[in-house]
């Protein structure tokens, strides 16, 4: 059996320009190629195709993350694929991965077997320079800060207050916090600081919620790096920040357009996480492809509790995007695991694990259709070890929730293999009733929110936070946040703050450990449980399997 690299690396790609003529009418000189096979799209164009009809929003999800993986980026390029089989004009708009994931756990994220986006290994590594440009724009302001403070400190800015973090596109666990400054005085003033992973960044968030230049540069400005000794909030425009801010940033802005291996249109840009971030492609990305194409499949990250929520409490609810179905990945294994099957056991039937385990499919169903208020099908991503009854089961307790499931095989069969799934897709997409709703007002204070997600999504019983906590969200209220939205981080493999709880627990307490406010992206973060914003790596990374052999690189996914 061919491995992910392997398939991609026998495609048969198209070049760029004429994908970009012949599937979506874009003229060659509204692109900026970067090679043959991947290219920005010009902002200028996208300008000229605002008066254009919108398609069909078609968001994927998934069951909370397992060990045994499910496959969301997987079945959103099938879906794509199996859309355009079916005879519809449709496109993708994928995140572009981080190098943290690549070189740790995954070790790639541009789907997989037959259902990938090419060309695979630009896209995993320095595809078009886009996160290099967000890390130099977040470090220029870094720099910016401490040369502020070294030639006198005008602003007054408290070194014990400073907010705004370095970056580096890699899981490095040593740089979470570090001290700075050190070696006398021609180095600065030594200080607090640390590291985020570059997907955690606010500048990672503003770039995917911008509408145009001038917007970016407006939430660059806006950026609150830090206070004063009377803790007063300095601006990143009180540093002047946001124009060089902007320069580094503006060719980065323009989406990003490749292909799949079936020469459909995909763009891929912009990469948040959706367990420290709001997890989703660029807004920009997005609309551009609701007007070139009549059906445009996304997905969020992680589950329908981290990534769906955030996809609609806040890129829907700043953007005004309303997905019109939902697509909900499981695997039969992953849904044993969540069962409390182990996983050298996953392969082997076992009804009870995973009817143990179904809870947390019917929780994601739930909340989607009733929380989400969204039209959805459950996809199975289809494995040779499933059994008739163990399918059976799925299929007979969603009916029960009245919502269809579909065996999938596009990650052997390609888009063939989701041709299916696409039908019913359409169907949902034009006979749905449901109007999206959000899981909270603009009006509601940051308190109840946190509280709304926490209880409506999660099922949690109470959020508590020390009284720190509570000041700093009380602070913010009054400051004249408390209309933003909340983006929770935790861990994505649990409803819970414990990663180690899987199926659908209930009654739970999520804690709040941290809160950070993004001014810029317009929303207020809250850290819950253990979640880190630099991750760390595992004891044998993917990057022990990755190697350049013969003139070809090897071990990428």
């Amino acid at each position: 059996m061919l491995s992910d690299i392997e398939i991609a690396q026998k495609a048969k790609m198209q070049k760029i320009v004429q994908i970009a003529k012949d599937r979506l009418g874009i003229p060659e000189d509204e692109l900026i190629p970067y090679g043959h096979y991947k290219s920005k799209v010009c902002l200028a164009y996208l300008e000229k195709l605002k008066d254009r009809k919108d398609g069909k929003l078609i968001l994927v999800t998934a069951i909370s993350p397992t060990p045994a993986g499910e496959g969301k980026t997987t079945t959103t390029v099938g879906l794509g694929d199996g859309l355009n089989y079916i005879g519809k004009k449709a496109m993708i708009c994928l995140r572009e991965p981080s190098l943290g994931p690549v070189f740790g756990v995954k070790g790639g994220a541009a789907g997989g077997g037959h259902a990938q986006i090419v060309p695979m290994e630009d896209i995993n590594l320095h595809f078009t320079g886009d996160f290099s440009a967000i890390a130099l724009a977040n470090n220029l302001l870094a720099a910016l800060i401490d040369n502020h403070i070294y030639h006198g400190n005008l602003l007054g800015i408290d070194v014990r207050r400073i907010q705004w973090k370095r970056v580096v596109d890699m899981n490095d666990r040593a740089l979470r916090q570090i001290t700075a400054g050190l070696g006398g005085p021609g180095n600065g003033y030594p200080r607090e600081d640390g590291f985020d992973i570059v997907v955690a960044s606010e500048i990672m968030a503003i770039f995917c919620l911008a509408t145009s230049i001038e917007d970016l540069k407006k939430r660059l400005g806006e950026i609150v790096i830090g206070y004063t000794r009377d803790q007063k909030p300095v601006l990143a425009k009180q540093l002047n920040a946001h124009g060089a801010m902007t320069v580094l940033l503006k060719d980065a802005l323009a989406p990003n357009l490749v292909q799949t291996l079936e020469n459909n249109p995909a763009f891929v840009h912009g990469g948040p996480f959706a367990n420290i971030a709001h997890g989703c492609n660029s807004v920009i990305a997005t609309q551009a492809a609701l007007k070139l194409a009549d059906y445009v499949v996304t997905e969020a990250g992680f589950g329908a509790d981290l990534g769906a929520e955030k996809f609609i409490d806040i890129k829907c609810r700043k953007s005004g995007l309303k997905p019109s179905a939902a697509v909900i990945v499981v695997t039969v294994r992953a849904m044993k695991y969540h069962g409390g099957a182990d996983l050298t056991t996953l392969t082997t039937e076992n009804l009870e694990a995973l009817d143990k385990g179904l809870v947390n499919l019917e929780r994601h169903v739930e909340n989607i259709t009733n929380v989400y208020s969204l039209p959805c099908v459950v996809s199975i991503n289809k494995f040779t070890s499933d059994t008739p009854a163990e399918i059976e089961m799925i299929r007979q307790r969603m009916e029960k929730l009245g919502v269809k499931i579909v065996l999938a095989s596009h990650w052997g069969d390609g888009g063939k293999g989701a041709a299916e799934l696409a039908k019913v897709v359409v169907e949902l997409c034009e006979t749905t009733d449901k109007k999206m709703q959000f899981v909270y007002d603009d009006s509601d204070t940051l308190w109840d929110k946190i509280n709304k997600i926490s209880k409506k999504v999660y099922r949690a019983s109470e959020v508590v936070a020390d009284s720190k906590i509570r000041t700093q969200i009380q602070n913010l209220q009054e400051q004249g946040y408390g209309h933003y939205p909340v983006c929770v981080a935790k861990t994505q493999s649990s409803f819970s703050t414990d990663p180690k709880l899987r199926g659908a627990p209930e009654n739970h307490v999520i804690t709040i450990r941290e809160v950070r406010l993004a001014a810029g992206a317009q929303f207020v973060v809250m850290v819950c449980g253990d979640i880190m914003t630099m991750p760390g790596l595992p004891k044998v990374p993917s990057a022990d399997k990755i190697d350049y052999v013969d003139g070809k690189v090897v071990g990428l996914f």
